[in-house]
């Protein structure tokens, strides 16, 4: 419940389209610049939204992915822009995102489905939820078994960091020894605002460094990542939930 002692409130404003349930969470700003791209090719309609994008497409079936929105770096971003898409009709997100990996069975370019996290950031206590912060099953589900013909696809939980510059070695150590596989900057915050607004949301995350071994090895730059980081975005654009069921 929303307390009503909250000052300012996400609200729909003049202008702002009526989205459909299931849409995408761009993270970076080469995401978006690509997914731009996407949605423009197939003709759908850029909003305003804050310092991020938004498109929407209010012909799609409510299966299909009807719009995206981003970049939402770092946990108060994601959390703003997902109050954003809520209140203009979202009801099931996929977040796509990198990730770094503190486990070597998650080497560089695997596809990760966050299971819960570990929050390290500062936006995620501000909504007050029971248990720790987890993503939908259902919805991360259908989207496993939309991956799964098509990539190997592992899932975990990871831990979500406001510092990405003090990663410490003994944290990955301690985390890994937690079970946790993966480390990142939105994800806790995501699920937290879901759970307190009575949503669904979903990762997907590629993972882009190691911080596993003697020295962090990142693949930001090279051209084969980012190849493979295109393809799955234009994955995503496809994916449904699948007729005749609901994640």
């Amino acid at each position: 419940m929303v307390s009503d002692q909250v000052l300012i409130r996400p609200e729909r404003l003049p202008g702002d389209p009526r989205l459909g349930p299931l849409g995408l969470l761009v993270v970076n700003p080469g995401e978006a610049e690509i997914a731009a791209r996407l949605s423009g090719n197939l003709q759908w309609q850029r909003h305003f939204l804050f310092n991020s994008r938004m498109f929407a497409d209010q012909a799609a079936e409510q299966a299909r992915i009807s719009f995206w929105a981003g970049p939402a770096v770092g946990a108060p971003m994601a959390a703003m822009v997902l109050e954003k898409l809520i209140i203009l009709g979202a009801k099931k997100v996929v977040v796509f995102g990198w990730c770094g990996s503190l486990d070597p069975a998650l080497p560089m370019g695997t596809l990760l489905l966050p299971t819960w996290a570990v929050s390290e950031e500062g936006t995620s206590g501000h909504y007050p939820t029971q248990g720790r912060p987890e993503s939908g099953t259902l919805l991360r589900r259908s989207v496993h078994d939309y991956l799964a013909p098509r990539e190997r696809v592992l899932e975990g939980p990871v831990w979500t960091t406001d510092a990405p510059y003090r990663e410490t070695r003994e944290k990955v150590r301690r985390f890994r020894e937690q079970g946790v596989v993966a480390v990142e900057m939105e994800f806790s915050a995501l699920c937290s605002v879901a759970a307190y607004r009575g949503v669904e949301i979903a990762g997907v995350m590629l993972v882009s460094d190691e911080l596993w071994r003697e020295e962090w090895q990142s693949g930001f730059r090279n051209k084969s990542f980012r190849k493979r980081n295109r393809e799955i975005l234009e994955m995503l654009f496809r994916y449904e939930t699948g007729e005749g069921r609901s994640p």
